[in-house]
Parts: structure tokens; C-alpha cells; sequence
């Protein structure tokens, strides 16, 4: 059985040539460039003529950049990304008026993703070899897998990471096969020296890559850390970092793409809480070890994988107490430290804490989902006090313009 046709993004390295190498380099700096300098014309006009710029102004101020003496090398590359850039900073836009997201910022050379996005016009598909315009021989992608069966890739993204890999991204329209329905749910309880305790009692344990390359990870900081900003060896140590920073990230990528498609292919309810990651950060004692967990790409994981296999995802309020609510009696305890592992409630039942929260999260989240009106976050806090409504937030004043980075 297969559902509705879905957009999915199918990714690969590839070896470029030097001359392509270099091409792919002029035209990441290019697209920075590009974005900065429309970003720049966008946030003038406002500031001093109360002026909203929209993707056509940027386009056309495009053509008169390359134009002029100074920015000649910008039609020295594919116009095909310059223009996409410019799309992306109007989504950017579109967000921020809608109060979605903060106001747009500069890219920077060293810390912004290098990539550049192709749309049709800007490469050619053809017996399973991809070149790119400005080119005259296809790249050299290593396809560890598939792509779908007559997949005519829609845009193309190149990048290329800190520890200098290359990748490409195919954007395609695939109707994934669905798994056949399945009478199981299952609550799940995130943690950190388990990654997640399921409702059924089993415990998958937080594998902490960063944790096991933590030694090599600071030997090579440290190395970098004695190098002479600007030097080769200091390149060379860099890159030796951001290998190790790689490897942890492939590692837990990879983990957590196994984990959610046994948990999505085994129940068809998956219930999780809402947690909120970003303040959970601020807190200095467990923020390495809950930025490490990756929560957020776990939900993130789970909600589409979910999608396309036609199962559901239903999340609880990040105000449940799921802890200290017995699951067998429904009392609830007026506290529960965190350092309290097991506890028995007044009826008799003996908690491990993780497990009883897993079985209330999937209780509040099915019987939310037979009222029928999901299980959304609060607005408001448990002092009682409202949160404010996106319509009453005033629009966040653009920052001061600064020069934009090369």
C-alpha cells in the first residue's frame, strides 16, 4: 500500500573535480554576497523610508549588481542560485512579519552553510548523472541508495560541511510504500542516560557519542587553539576538529534515523511530550548532555517519518506532570526531584519514575485524541498567567544595518 505522493529529499556525497571544486566555492561566496547585499537594500529601505522590499525589487537590483564594475563576478556564475537566495530571504521575511522567526541576519563567511540551491533550469538529469550548469561533466556522487523509481529531481542543493565533505541533496516526489496498520501505541518519555523509556517498560539507553570522542574532540580544540590565525596548519587543524564534530553528528543522525523507524513502523500511535528544549539549555549543569540527547530532531524524526507512513503523532502539554501522577490510581504528588528514581504511591503501586511517566504520557495522549481536540501546548503558565497572543506582540524593530560580509 503506498499513500499520496510526498516530497522527499534524498542525499549523497560526491568527489568533485578541482574545477569543480572551484566553480562550487565562487558560487557559495556569490550566493553570500548576493543575499547580504539584498538584505542590506531591504532593511535601508525600511529604516529610512518606512519601505517594504519585496523578491521582484531584489531581482531586479540583481541585474543592475552585475552591471557594475565592482560585483561584475556575479554573472560569472549561475544566476539560478543568486535568484534562489534572494527567494529564501523573502521566506525569511514572510517569517518575520508573520512573527515566526527573528529578523533576517547577515551570512558569514566562516560560519554560515556553504550551499547553493539549483532549480531545473539550473541542471541537467539524466541516466542517473547530474551536472550542474557551468559545468560540462556531471558530478561524481557516490548513491549509496536509490533514488525512487522515475524520480525527476525538482531542485538540487549543494553543500559543503566544516570538515570539508561534499554533499547534494535531490529534492523528488516519492509515494513511500505504507506499512500495514498496526493495533499498538506506545508513550515515550525522553531522557538523557536513556535516550527514551517507552510505555511498554523497555529502556533505550543514550548512546552519548560525544561523550566517547570527547578526549580526541578536545586534543583536537586544543591544537587548533595553538595555531597562528591565518596559517595553513591552522586549516589543517581545523579541519581535523571539525572531523571529530562530524563523526559525532553522523553517529547520532544515524541512531536516531534507526530508532524512530522501528518506533514508527511498530505502533501506530506514537505519543511524546512537548518539551521545551531551548530553556532547558539554559541550564549550565545538563545543557551539554541535553543538547546531546537531540531531542528536537527526535520529534522532528518521529513527526515526519510519521507522515509518510501514515501513522500519527499526538504530543502532550509540556505542563503534564506526568512524574508525579500515579499511573494506576491517579494520584498526584505535590513534588518529585529529580533525584528520585522510584517512589511508591499511597495505593500500593511501586514507580520506576520514567516508566510511570511514559504510561501517563500515553494515557493523556489517547484520551485526548478520542475527545477529539488533540493535546496541544497551554497558553498559560501554572501561575495562571496568560501568554501573549502573537496579534498583540509588536513588530520586532530591524536591527541597525551593518556592512555585509563578503
Amino acid at each position: 500500500m503506498t499513500t499520496g505522493p510526498v516530497k522527499r529529499a534524498f542525499k549523497y556525497r560526491f568527489h568533485p573535480t578541482d574545477e569543480q571544486a572551484a566553480e562550487l566555492s565562487r558560487t557559495f561566496g556569490c550566493v553570500r554576497k548576493v543575499y547580504n547585499l539584498a538584505l542590506q537594500a531591504r532593511t535601508e529601505a525600511w529604516l529610512l523610508r518606512q519601505e517594504r522590499v519585496n523578491y521582484n525589487a531584489t531581482s531586479a537590483m540583481l541585474t543592475a549588481w552585475k552591471k557594475t564594475g565592482e560585483l561584475a563576478y556575479l554573472a560569472e556564475v549561475s544566476s539560478v542560485p543568486l535568484q534562489q537566495t534572494l527567494r529564501h530571504l523573502q521566506g525569511a521575511f514572510g517569517n518575520f512579519w508573520a512573527k515566526r522567526a527573528k529578523y533576517p541576519t547577515f551570512k558569514s563567511r566562516k560560519r554560515s552553510r556553504k550551499s547553493a540551491e539549483y532549480t531545473t533550469s539550473g541542471f541537467r538529469y539524466r541516466d542517473g548523472g547530474l551536472t550542474l550548469a557551468k559545468m560540462d561533466r556531471p558530478l561524481a556522487i557516490v548513491w549509496s541508495r536509490p533514488l525512487p523509481k522515475g524520480a525527476a529531481p525538482s531542485t538540487v542543493t549543494v553543500s559543503q560541511d566544516g570538515a570539508g565533505r561534499w554533499f547534494v541533496s535531490l529534492l523528488c516526489e516519492d509515494r513511500p510504500t505504507v506499512p500495514a496498520p498496526v493495533n499498538a501505541a506506545v508513550g515515550i518519555d525522553a531522557g538523557i542516560t536513556s535516550l527514551v523509556t517507552l510505555s511498554t517498560g523497555e529502556r533505550i539507553t543514550n548512546p552519548r557519542h560525544e561523550r566517547a570522542d570527547r578526549e580526541r574532540l578536545a586534543r583536537a580544540q586544543r591544537e587548533l587553539a595553538r595555531k597562528e590565525k591565518g596559517s595553513a596548519n591552522r586549516e589543517k587543524a581545523r579541519l581535523r576538529a571539525a572531523r571529530v564534530h562530524a563523526r559525532i553528528t553522523d553517529r547520532r543522525r544515524d541512531f536516531l534515523h534507526k530508532l524512530t523507524t522501528r518506533l514508527v513502523r511498530e505502533n501506530q500511535t506514537v505519543v511524546i511530550e512537548d518539551l521545551n528544549v531551548r530553556d532547558m539549555l539554559k541550564n549550565r549543569k545538563l545543557s551539554r548532555a541535553i543538547s546531546g540527547a537531540s531531542w528536537t530532531e527526535l520529534r522532528s524524526m518521529l513527526e515526519y517519518k510519521a507522515d509518510w507512513y501514515g501513522r500519527e503523532v499526538i504530543t502532550v502539554d509540556r505542563w503534564f506532570p506526568s512524574s508525579k501522577l500515579c499511573s494506576v490510581c491517579g494520584t498526584l504528588r505535590a513534588g518529585m526531584p529529580l533525584n528520585v528514581r522510584e517512589w511508591t504511591c499511597d495505593c500500593g503501586a511501586s514507580h520506576d519514575r520514567d516508566v510511570n511517566a511514559a504510561r501517563n504520557i500515553l494515557a493523556a495522549g489517547l484520551a485526548a485524541a478520542a475527545c477529539g481536540d488533540g493535546v496541544r501546548p497551554q497558553r498559560s503558565t501554572p501561575g495562571g498567567q496568560s501568554s501573549v497572543k502573537q496579534e498583540e506582540v509588536p513588530a520586532p524593530r530591524p536591527r541597525r544595518v551593518s556592512q555585509p560580509r563578503g
